[in-house]
């Protein structure tokens, strides 16, 4: 028969005390006020630790007289905080690091943010690791989420916050493996269907489709293609030299050059009329043209009904910028995939109408029928390496070492399978 599983010791309170109590491994551990939110805090703390450790409690984990002492976690996280705010910028603008160690610090803080530093071992860390994977998150962003934690011990280790055997003790916990862990694997990158990225062509803007282009021409990154100014692209020759102005490897030291050859110049040369300062891709020029067309296309007498522009929210939740960012073009991509592939059972209604079984069949069709900007460069890759071999593939993208590459770009299985039905 199938092991039944076990329920979990329960929150219970303490009569005489009026204290809240749970009972781990025979033993009674005093929480604080019963129904508080200090008193359930600290028991989910436990019950974290003691699954983490095969529903074992170890004595460390309760301090000494319901206090800690020394420097706590959440001291340590706000003091790191500052030096990361200011570490983490790239031409005067914070980094997608400050979101991901943000990220890092919610389960850090949710089960130990009152705790002192000097308390924090490694069956703590794997504590903090078991509500990583409670909440579903996949195995190589655990890993990722757990480097980062240990991170900022080695920060405190630096500045005297932390002892170094603190730091000792927390790199002994060994990541999460493939195979040996019932963790949930997250899915390759694999290129985005051809299919799927021309049929959005209707229902995008022309910059969005113009950006998309050259990301299949070029294997330029989504950060690198939104940015794309006059200045940053020496035309004198037949062709073209885009260096952007900043890129993702830039702090190791290495410079990006991107060759615009004239199939991509094409759709460079309508956004050429900028200043030099400007991004040639704005949203905020794509909104006023779709709204010019809506006013062309209205069958109302402009005499009758609303005036152009006036019927426009006064505080909308998002308003256009002057330039893309990933997170605008991806949103931009994904409209354009949910017009062209709407689900057929969604019939106007919005999320909080559908059924639980409702949502899993529509997220299985989004799954199926949207892709994401950075899929192009992988479809660029694929391309390349199919074409003229993986060395051409590894200069275009600007990669270091040919390794790197084989990640973004399939293998050529059909030319494979043909030369073994000549030799075979």
């Amino acid at each position: 028969m199938p092991r039944l599983k076990q329920k979990l010791p329960s929150y219970r309170l303490h009569r005489s005390s009026r204290q809240a109590v749970v009972t781990l491994s025979g033993r009674d551990y005093y929480l604080g006020s019963f129904n508080a939110p200090e008193s359930r805090a600290e028991y989910d703390r436990l019950i974290q630790e003691w699954l983490a450790n095969q529903r074992q409690i170890m004595e460390k984990s309760v301090s000494k007289n319901g206090k800690d002492q020394g420097v706590t976690i959440n001291e340590l996280i706000s003091q790191y905080w500052v030096f990361a705010s200011g570490y983490y910028v790239k031409n005067l603008k914070p980094t997608s690091e400050l979101h991901a160690l943000r990220f890092s610090f919610k389960p850090l803080v949710a089960l130990y943010g009152t705790t002192a530093v000097e308390v924090f071992g490694p069956s703590s860390l794997k504590a903090v690791r078991q509500k990583m994977i409670d909440n579903g998150l996949c195995r190589t962003l655990i890993n990722r989420l757990i480097n980062r934690i240990r991170r900022i011990f080695k920060w405190g280790v630096e500045n005297e916050l932390v002892r170094s055997s603190t730091l000792e003790a927390l790199r002994a916990v060994a990541p999460l493996k493939r195979g040996r862990c019932s963790v949930r694997e997250s899915d390759p990158v694999k290129p985005a269907p051809e299919s799927l990225i021309t049929a959005i062509e209707p229902y995008v803007s022309r910059q969005v489709w113009a950006m998309i282009q050259l990301q299949l021409l070029t294997a330029m990154r989504p950060g690198e293609v939104i940015q794309m100014r006059r200045r940053d692209i020496d035309t004198s020759g037949a062709v073209w030299l885009y260096r952007p102005e900043s890129h993702k490897t830039e702090h190791h030291g290495i410079e990006r050059s991107i060759y615009l050859g004239p199939q991509a110049q094409k759709f460079v040369i309508p956004f050429l009329n900028r200043a030099d300062d400007d991004c040639l891709f704005s949203p905020l020029e794509a909104d006023k043209e779709r709204r010019d067309k809506l006013t062309v296309a209205r069958k109302t007498p402009l005499s009758c009904g609303n005036r152009p522009g006036t019927h426009c929210a006064r505080q909308p939740k998002r308003k256009p910028g002057i330039c893309y960012d990933v997170n605008s073009y991806r949103r931009a991509i994904n409209y354009g995939c949910d017009r062209a592939f709407p689900w057929p059972k969604h019939a106007g209604r919005g999320l909080d109408q559908l059924t639980p079984e409702e949502r899993s069949e529509l997220k299985a069709w989004r799954k199926a029928h949207h892709w994401h900007p950075h899929q192009l460069r992988h479809n660029a890759a694929t391309n390349l390496r199919k074409e003229f071999g993986i060395e051409a593939a590894r200069l275009i993208l600007g990669h270091k070492s040919v390794t790197v590459t084989e990640i973004y770009a399939e293998l050529d299985r059909q030319k494979a399978s043909d030369i073994i039905a000549k030799v075979g």
